[in-house]
């Protein structure tokens, strides 16, 4: 998994599928993501 910080928030996509789709989330999608990840 690739993540990438933006302007408008953090893209992340498979690293082994680089042409692959892009998913765009804003940073508190992401904040929310981290979170709940970190907590199983």
């Amino acid at each position: 998994v690739e993540v990438a910080a933006v302007p408008a928030g953090v893209l992340v996509r498979d690293s082994k599928r680089s042409a692959g789709p892009v998913l765009a989330l804003a940073p508190t999608a992401w904040a929310r993501f981290v979170e709940q990840a970190a907590r199983g």
